[in-house]
């Protein structure tokens, strides 16, 4: 009996995903200090879920809730809410498809003062769809819930910034919410024309005229999905989730790319989104998606810091190898840093 509670003991154990263990540790997070309104800033908004179409909203940020990243969302919030003029008025809408009582509750307790709403979302809408990638970590159906804002979020809620949970912000966000978005454009982010477009599709993709001429009539270029500005009304009006659908539905069928969620938002939008200016997206500092190795800043002033590909900086940090711009982001890091931000 005692060799069978043991291997019960341990089966329960080893089965927990790495994000339970996450789970426990999230108990210690500090609570962030309210944060208030300029006096040119709309009505604050009340802490909880009514407030989901509040007029009085300056800015809807939505972004996806899981236990294994909880650590990087709670950074990313914090930012957000240190460097606004108005954070008080931020409205929060939260995805997520477990455990949405305990991440409830872990972003009540960390941000008492926070005006959001968690949305179940359910991963048999995609969990068919999906076609393995290069790396596991991305074949996660949260990671595709970004395609579902417009069906999920209330008709009320128009335009919402989308935004990971590997960054941290260090610039007031309604700077990158008031990005305009011209007639009949219903996504803006920041575009990387430099980059070799060709290499996010399989040559059978590119030998198929069929398909190649997808992008014909358009200057396609490369735009990170981690951060875009979204017009969640005309997005509705151009069936834009059902065209991302059918994509991945072709994707099971031919293997037309490799990478997870980004390709199909690329086929659907590549030279049809409104630029956003490079600052709101100094990616890639996770590095590659193989090996994460450590990278540098781009050129240029920064808004954002976006840790996408496969090293995530909390990660390095705790396993005590942490990269030089990895220090950027542990100030926002609740887990472990009480409010030691330097503005300057």
């Amino acid at each position: 009996m005692a060799y069978a509670r043991l291997l019960l003991f341990l089966f329960f154990t080893f089965s927990s995903s790495a994000g339970a263990l996450t789970a426990g540790k999230s108990l210690a997070f500090h609570e962030a200090p309210q944060f208030y309104n300029s006096p040119s800033c709309p009505p604050p908004l009340p802490p909880s879920s009514a407030a989901a179409c509040s007029p009085d909203a300056a800015v809807h940020v939505a972004m996806t809730l899981d236990v294994a990243y909880l650590r990087g969302s709670v950074a990313a919030i914090f930012s957000i809410l240190y460097h606004s003029s108005c954070p008080e008025s931020i409205q929060f809408h939260f995805l997520a498809s477990s455990a949405i009582s305990f991440l409830n509750s872990t972003i009540s307790s960390s941000f008492p003062f926070l005006s959001f709403q968690i949305y179940p979302f359910d991963e048999s809408r995609v969990s068919g769809l999906i076609s393995t990638s290069i790396r596991e970590a991305l074949d996660r159906p949260l990671n595709y819930a970004r395609s579902y804002l417009a069906r999920i979020l209330p008709d009320c809620v128009r335009r919402v910034v989308y935004l990971d949970s590997d960054l941290v912000l260090v610039d007031d966000i309604a700077g990158l919410a008031s990005t305009p978005l011209p007639d009949n454009t219903a996504l803006a982010a920041p575009e990387y024309c430099n980059a070799n477009f060709t290499s996010y599709f399989t040559p059978t993709f590119w030998s198929n005229p069929a398909l190649s001429m997808t992008f014909e009539g358009r200057t396609p270029c490369y735009f990170n999905t981690g951060v875009m500005v979204m017009d969640l009304e005309r997005w509705r009006e151009g069936g834009y989730t059902e065209r991302i659908e059918e994509w991945m539905e072709l994707q099971k069928r031919m293997r037309i790319y490799e990478l997870g969620s980004l390709p199909p938002f690329l086929l659907v939008f590549a030279g049809r989104i409104a630029a956003v200016d490079h600052r709101w997206n100094q990616h890639g500092l996770g590095g590659d998606n193989f090996r994460g190795l450590c990278r540098d800043l781009h050129p240029g002033p920064v808004s954002l810091l976006h840790w996408s590909g496969k090293g995530k900086p909390w990660v390095r940090i705790d396993a005590s190898r942490p990269c030089p711009l990895d220090a950027l982001w542990a100030p926002y890091d609740l887990l472990r840093a009480p409010f030691s931000i330097d503005d300057n």
